[in-house]
């Protein structure tokens, strides 16, 4: 759920949630890895999920326990080893950008670009072991169609694209 980014020498950890499909589903950059800075990830998570999600899996930080205890107290939490492999996949086309940008200049510019990168980056890898090669490219058309037109929400993919 977090990577570490060194930031003008400063460690700054990238906070991360992600579905059970693998699509990026928030990020925040902060300074810190405490209870308040966990409290203000699932804050800002909810508010941008608009429901509440019935098991958050995540690594062993004592942090995620009192912060879900505060803010989520309905919800079960899961701590196992390896369970949250997926959000630890997800993180290496993050890395692999931050090699290519030749590393973040600010708090704010990793923030910026973060939150953007995972939604589109989610937008152009479709799972494609799930389709035919015919369904990838309507499904990649419609993608990028709805990219050119500037309205790449939801409501314009087509109906068998949205999940």
């Amino acid at each position: 759920m977090k990577v570490f980014l060194t930031i003008n020498g400063r460690l700054h950890y990238l906070w991360r949630a992600v579905d059970q499909e693998g699509e990026v589903l928030d990020t925040l950059v902060q300074s810190r890895r405490d209870k308040k800075a966990a409290k203000k990830f699932f804050r800002k998570l909810l508010k941008g999920l608009r429901y509440v999600p019935g098991v958050i899996i995540t690594d062993k930080l004592r942090s995620y326990s009192a912060a879900r205890a505060e803010v989520m107290p309905s919800v079960e939490h899961i701590q196992q080893k390896y369970q949250n492999n997926r959000a630890e996949n997800s993180h290496q086309p993050t890395r692999l950008r931050e090699r290519v940008m030749k590393r973040y200049k600010s708090e704010g510019h990793a923030q910026r670009f973060l939150s953007s990168f995972g939604i589109i980056t989610s937008h152009f890898r479709p799972r494609r072991h799930l389709c035919t090669a015919g369904i990838y490219r309507q499904m990649m058309k419609h993608r990028f169609a709805a990219w050119g037109s500037g309205g790449w929400a939801l409501r314009t993919l087509p109906e068998s694209d949205r999940k």
